[in-house]
Parts: structure tokens; sequence; C-alpha cells
């Protein structure tokens, strides 16, 4: 409890804060985009983004865009497919298209579930012990015998099902 008052008074009174460590004209608090990056968010759930996919443009897109602005009839068809991938990333179909990621996911199951196995086959080599002497052949065979010797549950067990004259099981 002590070491948080302290830690907070610290952090109140002493050391820069965020707002002392960066410059007020800084990327980091500027709401301006960072050349690289841009907002852009189109699914098929959402398919009109708020921004275009391309925001810098160079010569030849600017003297497209400029071009738009005029007659359509005027654009070929590699134009406006040219227009159409400044403002949208993908098309619907392109959207919809399978991805081949399912291949990925079944080899990282089938990895598992094989090192899963070698794990279980280890462990009864050598980690688990031997199967009990109770669970041999044998020992099950002596252990019918002793009951039927002792005629344990003799109304509807396993002595009801021996026959002790001719020492078989009743048919």
């Amino acid at each position: 409890m002590f070491f948080r008052a302290v830690w907070n008074l610290v952090l109140r009174k002493g050391g820069p804060r965020m707002r002392q460590i960066h410059s007020p004209g800084s990327a980091a608090h500027s709401k301006e985009k960072m050349p690289p990056y841009t907002n852009y968010h189109a699914q098929r759930s959402y398919p009109m983004p708020d921004e275009p996919f391309c925001t810098e443009l160079n010569a030849e897109q600017r003297a497209l865009k400029e071009k738009e602005k005029g007659s359509w009839t005027q654009l070929t068809h590699d134009e406006k497919v040219a227009l159409y991938r400044l403002q949208f990333h993908e098309t619907f179909a392109e959207m919809n298209r399978r991805s081949n990621e399912w291949k990925t996911v079944m080899g990282c199951v089938f990895f598992f579930f094989g090192f899963t196995a070698l794990m279980i086959w280890w462990q009864r080599i050598y980690v688990f012990p031997k199967k009990p002497v109770t669970l041999t052949d044998e020992w099950k065979a002596q252990q019918l015998q002793r009951i039927l010797d002792m005629k344990g549950n003799p109304v509807q067990g396993l002595a009801s099902r021996w026959d002790y004259e001719k020492k078989e099981w009743k048919k």
C-alpha cells in the first residue's frame, strides 16, 4: 500500500509525463495520418469505406482524377478500372474468394494430433507402470474359479449360470 502511494506521488510530481516527452507538433499527438498508413477499412458488411484506398497520388493518377471530373463516356475501360482501384482495394468477388487458410489450420491440427499421439505412446512405454498382476488372463481365470467354488450369488449371478455337475456353463 505504501509503495503504491509513493509511486503515485512520483508519477504526479516527478519524472517526465507523456505530454512532456513529445513535442506539441510531433506525429504522436497530431490528428493527421502518417504517410504509409490510412484509415481505409472495407469489408463485405461495410463496403463503402470513409476514405479512398489511395490517398497519395502520383502525377499519372492525379491526371486520371482530373479526367474523371469530365464525361465518363470519354474514359476507357482500363481507366475506369484504375479509378476504381484508387477508391477501393478489392472488388466483391475478390473479397468473397476463398482463401487457403484452412490448409494451414488443418496442418496445425494434424501436427498437434500427431504430437499428442507420440506423447501418449512415449508415456505408455516409459512413464506408466506395467499392468498389475490382477489384470492378467491367468489371474482372471483363477478369480472366476474362486467365485464359482464359493457359489457366490447363486440366484442371479455367475453361480446360477454354472452347471456344477457337468462342470460347464449352462446352455
